[in-house]
């Protein structure tokens, strides 16, 4: 990878589902060390996105490369060694029940990196640490831990492997604006620890003003706009002043009847 080489490219990416055209050419780039965050309505194809770059879906057409490597169309061990790269903070948190909170930290270290389960342990009681949880719920689960809780938790175990990509999905929902703001500060510090490389996507303008460098609106399977926090106050485009808003009226509302 050279130095101006973007640690993740998306160029002219399409998917559709039946005769359900989601992504229409999505362009997008993100530098490395970058906040990167989505934004757009129910919908638009944010997740849909996130997914192809993910590799959990295939675009029909496009080019999705990581640190300049192409990943459309590659074998599933390529795609594995991509992976590793990549932590991931999902929507509803997705631990796993079963397991104590620890395990759930480590499991990317046990499972992937082989490490023994007394230093895996160890390694989760400090990115517990790092999210502000101490030792009293290391041996608890998850249904024992406030949404907030299990929030922390899934930071913890997105950023226990040190990775260098870290995907966002929706952190904050469900969350109470307070929880939702501690939940955005560590992420922020989080990230730049570890000078990870983040992608999220959110339709919570609190969270995407808090943790984006930049951001970029999709709407109707297209990035119709992206700048920085501060230009998107001033962005120009009805659809993006409209959403920052949450108005009713504007262009948005009118695609919506259009269908």
């Amino acid at each position: 990878m050279t130095e101006g080489t973007p640690k993740i490219a998306l160029q002219n990416v399409h998917k559709s589902f039946g005769a359900k055209h989601v992504l229409r050419g999505v362009d997008l780039q993100v530098a490395k060390g970058e906040s990167l965050v989505i934004i757009g309505g129910s919908g638009t194809g944010k997740s849909v996105a996130l997914k192809c770059v993910l590799g959990l879906m295939e675009p029909e057409q496009g080019s999705i490369k990581i640190d300049g490597e192409e990943m459309v169309g590659v074998s599933r061990s390529e795609r594995a060694d991509a992976m590793r790269k990549f932590g991931m903070l999902f929507q509803g948190g997705a631990l796993f029940d079963s397991l104590p909170v620890w395990e759930n930290v480590a499991f990317g270290l046990i499972q992937s990196q082989g490490m023994p389960r007394r230093d895996a342990r160890d390694a989760a009681r400090e990115k517990l640490r790092q999210v502000g949880l101490g030792e009293e719920v290391i041996d608890l689960h998850p249904a024992e831990l406030s949404g907030g809780m299990q929030k922390r938790v899934a930071l913890a175990r997105a950023i226990a492997t040190a990775p260098e990509i870290i995907f966002f999905d929706e952190p904050t929902t469900g969350l109470d604006p307070i929880m939702a703001d501690v939940i955005n500060d560590l992420i922020v510090n989080c990230v730049r620890e570890l000078g990870a490389t983040a992608l999220s996507i959110t339709h919570d303008m609190a969270s995407a003003r808090k943790i984006a460098d930049r951001i970029a609106m999709i709407h109707q399977g297209k990035i119709i706009w992206q700048g920085s926090v501060s230009e998107m106050e001033n962005s120009g485009s009805p659809y993006v002043d409209q959403f920052i808003h949450g108005r009713a009226e504007g262009p948005i509302k009118m695609a919506i009847q259009d269908h």
